[in-house]
């Protein structure tokens, strides 16, 4: 039997909050009389990660003492190391209107679903900017995705404990990809894995993300390609597109028996070090023992160092997690050594120059970056065959391909007055 890092928290034990069978029923015709409360994207993205149990030990939305200490300490008032608040919020309006204890319903307002029950035991008003300071680093609005997703909140934070209805739930079109911490954990203890290293994923799997995933296959029992199939920013490619991409290189590049794929529905935040602390935390619920901490992780533009994710795990009190990071290195391709490469092992300092054919000019490292296979796929340019396997460079172009002659036919029906072309 495969001895498994437990699930967060001092309870050590798994705590999704789905509900089943009679009670299930009971309370989705009770969810019909009560009082809906609409919630955002990322909300409704919370309640599916409670929901499964990725977020244990939380029981619901936080109140202000949690919301504080974990901006201030990474601390809930009962101990628990937390890194990013877990929060719902609701108008002036919606919030006056509702009584202390009272039950409301959840209504991911996308879909037109209600997801969950919530027992109403607070309300209260933030500090929004502390509170993007504290996560993000920043409070620029104008430039930070996540600081934008905060700044919208509605002016009052509900909470309470809830109860997430499972006919509810999605993202159902992935199939197999998509499992719950229970079912990531029955599948390491099948293979006879002890040691997981999770490696997250919101974009195609370049050479860099497979070389990380081979050094920590050589140190661990397998490794979790975990991706992200929750919201993304705009320019982002859909999972749907990652998902084949990656499965391509799973399936010709590694051993069938040290690889296992696993999606989950989170929205990213793009908080850089804290949401490399949050991965932490989820992915200890799904079994993994360690977490590939690489360059830039969770990142966006320029507001975190390249390996300030790596650095927080440095900073956060002693004995916070039992997953620990396996932090590694920038990661290219050298010309001059024949192979991927890292900082730590490359002497070879000059950087490659690549020529509009995709072909290599001079220099030695070719740096791998998701943000530039999409700009040399979104311009059509060719992508050096260093940079990603042929079978998903092929999968990408296929996608790319396809956005463009969507925009042309919405150009010509424009042009036409044929507005129903699509």
């Amino acid at each position: 039997m495969a001895k498994l890092v437990p699930p967060h928290g001092k309870e050590r034990k798994l705590k999704p909050l789905l509900l089943e069978g009679d009670a299930l029923k009971a309370e989705v015709e009770k969810a019909k009389t009560l009082k809906k409360a609409p919630m955002t994207s990322r909300e409704a993205s919370d309640v599916l990660m409670l929901g499964i149990g990725a977020f244990t030990p939380l029981e619901g939305f936080m109140g202000y003492d949690d919301w504080k200490g974990v901006c201030d300490n990474y601390l809930m008032t009962d101990g628990t190391f937390w890194p990013i608040p877990i929060t719902l919020s609701a108008t002036k309006e919606l919030a006056d209107s509702i009584a202390d204890n009272e039950e409301i319903a959840l209504l991911d307002v996308e879909h037109d679903e209600i997801l969950a029950t919530m027992k109403v035991t607070e309300k209260y008003t933030i500090d929004k900017v502390h509170e993007c300071k504290a996560v993000f680093g920043t409070d620029d609005a104008e430039g930070h995705p996540g600081v934008q997703k905060v700044m919208a909140q509605a002016e009052i934070n509900l909470a309470g404990p809830i109860k997430v209805l499972s006919e509810s739930f999605y993202p159902t079109e992935f199939g197999d990809l998509y499992q719950t911490p229970a079912q990531s954990r029955a599948m390491f203890e099948e293979r006879g894995w002890d040691t997981v290293a999770a490696l997250q994923l919101r974009n195609p799997m370049h050479n860099s993300h497979a070389y990380l995933a081979w050094i920590a296959i050589e140190v661990c029992d397998g490794v979790y390609i975990h991706q992200l199939i929750g919201k993304l920013k705009e320019g982002d490619i859909p999972a749907e597109v990652r998902v084949d991409a990656i499965q391509a290189l799973v399936d010709n590049y590694f051993r069938k028996e040290r690889v296992l794929q696993g999606g989950y529905p989170m929205e990213m935040r793009y908080a850089g070090p804290r949401e490399a602390l949050l991965h932490a935390c989820f992915r200890q619920n799904y079994g993994c023992s360690h977490l590939i901490v690489g360059r830039d992780h969770a990142g966006v533009g320029d507001y975190y160092g390249p390996f300030d994710a790596q650095k927080i795990f440095l900073e956060i009190p002693e004995g916070s997690l039992e997953l620990k990071p396996l932090p590694l290195d920038w990661t290219f391709y050298c010309y001059d050594c024949g192979s991927m490469a890292s900082m730590k092992t490359c002497p070879h300092d000059e950087k490659a120059v690549i020529d509009e054919d995709g072909n290599h000019v001079s220099g030695s490292r070719l740096l791998l970056s998701g943000t530039m296979l999409r700009k040399m796929l979104s311009e059509d340019k060719p992508v050096p065959k260093e940079f990603s396997k042929p079978e998903v460079i092929k999968i990408l172009k296929a996608y790319y391909a396809g956005l463009e002659e969507k925009v042309e036919i919405k150009l010509h029906g424009a042009a036409t007055g044929d507005v129903e072309k699509k």
